[in-house]
């Protein structure tokens, strides 16, 4: 997001899962931050209704203005503290702090202030929380520069800082100790704990809040108690009571507004709130479906708002009622399946909850629906070995989908192999074959014979396997007169070679070659015939990844070793065309074209190479992609091809490509300049159909409906006004709401000039309005005079409108709809 090409993330729902939500007040929205982003969220339709860009990495906090709740301060990686009007999408400023900014907090006690957590110069792993003054300048750019350190060596996590009643003090814990800063003594008290209780309970502070009202700290530890603090002004005569329920580590906590009582999360995926700190008097809000890692309170008291390890951010009213949940990319334990594009929805498909296979909408950046292929009851226990869903693959069409499932203990291994069927009626997949150990080892690779050419009833799927063959399965009919089903899938071929470990399999374009790599060795088969039928060998490394060019490339078959080689073979004269050495760790085609997207990591970083087959230089080179390892890659179809693309960038007009990291954060490339990519001052944000529209706004749009249908009727064109409404300055004094506006001395010579109109450049309209002109101040001319105008005027050239051609109507025609519209047809309404 900081230049032209640059990744931009994707989570779905908090960064890192670590940065609270915000739910903004008046109640309809929720803030959050999302990779390099800050999403806006309707409350009421669970939409992401606007996207805050503007920081150049990730960003780590978010708070709203406690001056203005309307506005929000965002901090980033990219060491900028960066002020919006939310509602509007506008950035009103940017303050440069210059150096990674960790965390963020405000409070209302400090009206030119925002706090901070930074990392210590010339000190590895140790950080400080400072308070940066934020000037009043009148730039929209203004560096932030006067910075105080209030507390040093302090933990990173947003969660483990809290600022005091009417901010008269700061609480930090980090390990095993809490730290109090009092700015008006400008004091610092510390409390330290043992490692061990003595019922050997584990001390280690895991998260911290104040109360709101009160001289109170509360604070979460690692054995899952809550200890709450008071008397704290003093290092010696403090005191703690203890609460526990929590049978593992606490995750976050927050009090409620008035403060009377305090919510508490961890790894049980159960809302606590404890009343009055009490350890009696608590209620439960359980099986929010995953931990529990960050709890938020809405500025009116009336919401809660958690988020958790899975990427979902649930809302919940103040009476612990489940309200709503956003849920976008789901984070899994792991991602082994990779990733896939489902044919018919376009959606991603990967690892979602244990077992399930999740359908990812990227357009509207949530969950489609949650497919269950293992069946089985998920036990969240470590150390039980069940049932993982390992690879997945669909048919050309996306009629079949194909499962592996695998659970492995110290002596054997389990293996499912099961195919599913699209159901129109019921719009998702049933289950039509079961296989149980479709190969003595572990399934290394999966594809279906992958060509629209070949229909879904008469596909092919291939697996390779450990035990060093690799198998065809076809679409037979089942003859059992109980089935349920007309069809089911059979073996038809089993492959080997010279007893090597199949690892990789892949169909070429057309579906007729099928490409198994058996350690060193690729081998090519006829898919018809199963004749083998020329073998490609690169030692020293085995292969890790390999595919088939497509379109005019579909002579070459590429692969990667992990020796860092990456190897173009030619089909034809089955000899190497090209080799390079990189250390590809990703290869992935591009469907629609001839390109290939290769991924290496290089030097702790992650680098983007695309190439065309015939073509051993690259077409582009993207290093530095990320600093995370990446795991997958996918190109998925655009609905429509991009137009204004980059030359660089004309790879990505038909496709889009994202990676997915080892962290599972979800990046994309961005075909923009950085200018195009900001929110414009102009976009406003979109009236929610599930609000209700005002009597002035209906009657607004009445009259704007009734007065573009009369324009419509009477074929009038308004070119002179085209001008004024395409002019940035008019946009900007129109769109732009009125308190975030510039003076009226700096707006005014803008649109001014924006008025102004080049005499040499005067085009056909301007001419026909001064005729217009003329011939209003000539009324007395005579009729003869009057025909000499028309005449002229019929012979100018026709004007081009938005691209199509519009004839002038003759002064005659326009002087009767002038008189049309001057009279008075009210007496109509009477019948």
């Amino acid at each position: 997001a900081g230049r032209d090409g640059a990744s931009r993330r994707h989570r779905g729902a908090v960064n890192g899962l670590t940065v609270p939500a915000s739910l903004a007040s008046p109640r309809r929205y929720l803030l959050s931050a999302s990779g390099d982003f800050v999403k806006l969220h309707s409350v009421a339709t669970e939409e992401t209704v606007r996207l805050l860009r503007g920081h150049a990495e990730l960003v780590t906090g978010i708070e709203l203005n406690p001056q203005n709740r309307l506005q929000l301060y965002s901090s980033s990686l990219d060491g900028t503290i960066k002020l919006w009007d939310f509602t509007d999408g506008i950035l009103i400023k940017t303050f440069t702090v210059g150096c990674k900014l960790l965390a963020l907090y405000t409070h209302a006690s400090f009206e030119d202030s925002v706090f901070v957590i930074i990392p210590k110069r010339g000190e590895r792993d140790s950080f400080q929380l400072v308070s940066v003054k934020l000037t009043k300048a009148a730039d929209q750019e203004i560096e932030a520069k006067e910075l105080s350190v209030i507390l040093d060596g302090v933990d990173k996590s947003p969660k483990h800082t809290a600022f005091g009643r009417e901010g008269e003090y700061v609480a930090s814990v980090k390990e095993l100790e809490l730290q109090v800063y009092f700015f008006k003594q400008k004091q610092i008290n510390r409390f330290s704990l043992s490692a061990t209780s003595t019922k050997g309970g584990n001390n280690r502070f895991t998260c911290v809040a104040c109360h709101p009202q009160e001289d109170c700290i509360a604070t979460g530890h690692s054995d899952g108690k809550i200890r709450l603090w008071r008397n704290f002004y003093h290092n010696k005569e403090y005191t703690f009571s203890t609460m526990h329920w929590h049978h593992d580590i606490v995750m976050d906590l927050a009090f409620s507004v008035e403060g009377t009582s305090l919510l508490s999360g961890g790894i049980e995926s159960v809302l606590v709130q404890w009343h009055n700190g009490s350890d009696c008097k608590k209620d439960f809000l359980p099986r929010l479906g995953s931990a529990i890692q960050c709890i938020s309170v809405s500025p009116d008291g009336t919401s809660y708002c958690t988020s958790h390890t899975d990427n979902r951010i649930t809302i919940i009213s103040s009476n612990l009622r489940f309200s709503r949940s956003i849920q976008g990319l789901i984070k899994a334990r792991s991602v082994k399946t990779g990733v896939v594009v489902d044919p018919r929805t376009k959606a991603l498909v990967l690892n979602g909850e244990p077992g399930h296979l999740q359908f990812y909408c990227l357009q509207t950046d949530k969950q489609l629906y949650s497919l269950d292929i293992v069946q089985q009851e998920y036990i969240h226990q470590e150390g039980l070995n069940q049932l993982d869903l390992v690879k997945v693959a669909f048919s050309a069409q996306g009629k079949w989908l194909a499962t592996v499932e695998e659970r492995e203990d110290d002596t054997d291994l389990e293996l499912q192999l099961k195919l599913w069927v699209y159901d129109e009626e019921t719009q998702s997949f049933k289950l039509n074959t079961r296989i149980n150990m479709p190969h003595e080892d572990h399934i290394t690779a999966m594809c279906f014979q992958d060509t629209d050419e070949v229909e879904d009833d008469s596909a092919m799927l291939v697996t390779a396997s450990k035990d060093c063959l690799f198998k065809a399965w076809v679409i037979v009919e089942d003859t059992d007169p109980e089935a349920q089903q007309s069809v089911s899938w059979s073996c038809d071929f089993v492959g080997s070679y010279h007893s090597y470990q199949a690892t990789n399999c892949c169909f070429s374009e057309d579906g007729s070659l099928l490409a198994v790599s058996f350690e060193e060795t690729v081998t090519v088969w006829d898919s018809f015939t199963w004749d083998l039928k020329c073998t490609f060998c690169h030692p020293p490394g085995k292969i890790r990844n390999i595919c088939f060019g497509r379109l005019t490339c579909s002579k070459y078959l590429i692969g990667a070793t992990d020796h860092g080689f990456l190897c173009c073979w030619n089909l034809l004269s089955c000899a190497l065309e090209w080799s390079a050495q990189l250390n590809v760790l990703v290869l992935q085609p591009d469907p629609l074209s001839e390109h290939i997207a290769a991924v290496s990591w290089i030097s702790k970083d992650s680098s983007l190479f695309v190439f065309k087959p015939n073509e051993p230089r690259p077409i582009c080179i993207q290093r530095n992609l990320c600093k995370e390892k990446i795991q997958f890659a996918v190109f998925v179809p655009r609905d429509i091809p991009e137009t204004t693309v980059s030359e660089k960038y004309l790879w990505l007009r038909r496709s889009q490509l994202f990676f997915l990291t080892n962290t599972q954060e979800l990046i994309t490339l961005s075909t923009k300049p950085p200018e195009e990519r900001l929110t414009p001052s102009s976009k406003q944000l979109a009236v929610e159909e599930s609000l209700p529209m005002t009597p002035f706004s209906l009657l607004l749009g009445k009259h704007r409906h009734q007065k573009s249908q009369e324009d419509a009727d009477l074929g009038k064109v308004l070119v002179h006004s085209q001008h004024n409404q395409d002019s940035p300055a008019v946009k900007e004094l129109l769109h732009t709401p009125a308190h975030v506006l510039p003076s009226a001395s700096f707006l005014c010579p803008i649109f001014i000039n924006s008025l102004l109109t080049s005499k040499e450049d005067k085009s056909a309209e301007d001419v026909a309005d001064e005729v217009e002109m003329e011939s209003k101040d000539s009324e007395d001319d005579s009729d003869e005079e009057r025909d000499i105008a028309e005449v002229e005027q019929d012979d100018q050239i026709p004007m081009d409108f938005w691209g199509e051609t519009t004839c002038r109507l003759s002064k005659a025609e326009e002087r009767e709809l002038r008189k049309i519209r001057k009279m008075d047809y009210s007496w109509i309404s009477s019948f």
